[in-house]
């Protein structure tokens, strides 16, 4: 049964996927903003995401569930974000795997995972992919290419260095926080270019020779 709390009217929900690539802590940071966002977050995990979750953090499954509005098993594929009646903002998949991306890709889903990223894009909504792979083969570019086709945005996590993080943290919270302008939402924790950095002073015109 998902675990849940009680819906609030018109609050705006998320769909939080993650897959069973290196890097969960982009999933649990997403969850975290989430929280600091009033953002409803509606989150399901894939079965290697358990397992890339006991080799990456010392949290177990039961524990990342309890930080999400509303957590779902990964083959219950009748629960309400695979259905495009449900409402949300769209859904946001940290870390996306070659597997996940590649079988959404192809419109034949079997999980409740890739039937919620089928119908976000269906509906219209964004579909946000942080893909964790490389390097990347032509068959991975091209499915990119029919991903970006169909409407989903290939958002790959890399560091943001002219944010000059301190710390792997800070390169990952400004990861998922340009993921989540992707849906409209403004994290406080995302250090923004003319804003919270100085930019450098303007060129001097070239002189002709």
């Amino acid at each position: 049964m998902p675990q849940s709390e009680p819906s609030v009217p018109g609050r705006p929900r998320l769909v939080i996927g993650v897959a069973g690539a290196s890097g969960v802590a982009y999933g649990l940071r997403a969850l975290a903003a989430c929280r600091d966002l009033g953002v409803e977050s509606h989150l399901v995990m894939s079965r290697a995401a358990a397992l890339t979750l006991a080799q990456e953090t010392d949290l177990s499954v039961a524990e990342v569930q309890a930080m999400a509005d509303v957590a779902y098993r990964a083959g219950d594929v009748g629960a309400a974000i695979a259905s495009g009646s449900f409402p949300t903002l769209g859904m946001l998949i940290a870390p996306c795997s070659v597997r996940t991306m590649s079988e959404v890709a192809t419109g034949v889903t079997s999980s409740l995972m890739t039937r919620a990223a089928d119908v976000t894009l269906k509906e219209r909504r964004p579909l946000v992919l942080m893909v964790r792979e490389t390097p990347l083969h032509l068959g991975h570019l091209r499915t990119m290419v029919k991903l970006a086709e169909m409407g989903a945005v290939i958002a790959p996590p890399l560091p943001a260095f002219y944010a000059k993080p301190v710390s792997l943290e800070e390169m990952v919270d400004q990861s998922v926080g340009r993921a989540l302008d992707l849906f409209g939402l403004s994290w406080a924790r995302v250090k923004r270019w003319g804003q919270d950095m100085a930019m450098p002073p303007a060129m001097p015109p070239a002189m002709d020779d």
